[in-house]
């Protein structure tokens, strides 16, 4: 299947500017989408379309940093660069610090839009491989048995086999073979790794907890 084309979407009320934006970027070979308010841009977002949202921040109705709150929930993987004409430096600061990839001030130049936008496209590349490869390890996770979980769980917590065997109430032989058939259906070659897999699927405290409780 060939994979989706990423798409620029254009938020901006000044109709003048947006198609302009709109123009500039398909003539340097992007696919762009044009909206006049937020609201817009919500009744037709596809979350699972790659790309990445030029966005204005005085927006009439919904506002940008509304728009952007709201996308952090329906849309994580599309990357935020602001441009705007009345942005300071709380507001800069704010958009930010919620996720925005870059905050531009109107006008900008055709280089610095253009290197925001490949910024962003690149970032949204880069969520999308880490979303896929997360789902699959939380699918490998799924094929554990409970016996062996409960082994994932100690030994990311640094545990030896024999603290292992002896928590659990089995020989340490056993535990050994639980442990070999948890590496291998995560695709673990080495404790390290194990404890990576744990911490990226936020296990890590999770399990510390559960278990002592």
């Amino acid at each position: 299947m060939k994979p989706l084309e990423p798409v620029v979407h254009i938020v901006d009320d000044d109709q003048s500017f947006r198609t302009a934006v709109g123009r500039l970027l398909s003539a340097s070979g992007f696919r762009v989408a044009l909206y006049e308010t937020g609201n817009e841009f919500l009744a037709q977002l596809d979350g699972n379309e790659p790309g990445c949202i030029l966005l204005d921040l005085g927006l009439p109705g919904l506002s940008g940093l509304d728009l952007q709150e709201r996308l952090i929930e329906s849309a994580p993987l599309l990357p935020i660069v602001f441009l705007t004409g009345q942005g300071d430096i709380k507001t800069s600061v704010q958009a930010m610090k919620a996720g925005a990839e870059d905050f531009l001030e109107k006008p900008t130049s055709k280089e610095a839009l253009l290197e925001a936008v490949e910024r962003a496209l690149h970032r949204c590349d880069t969520r999308r491989l880490e979303k896929d490869r997360i789902h699959g390890l939380r699918a490998r996770l799924a094929t554990l048995t409970p016996r062996e979980f409960e082994v994932f769980s100690l030994i990311v917590r640094g545990k030896l086999n024999k603290q292992i065997a002896y928590a659990l109430g089995t020989s340490e032989r056993t535990i050994k073979a639980h442990r070999h058939n948890v590496m291998e259906k995560l695709g673990a070659r080495s404790l390290a790794e194990t404890v990576s897999i744990a911490e990226r699927l936020g296990l890590v405290d999770q399990a510390a907890d559960t278990l002592s409780g």
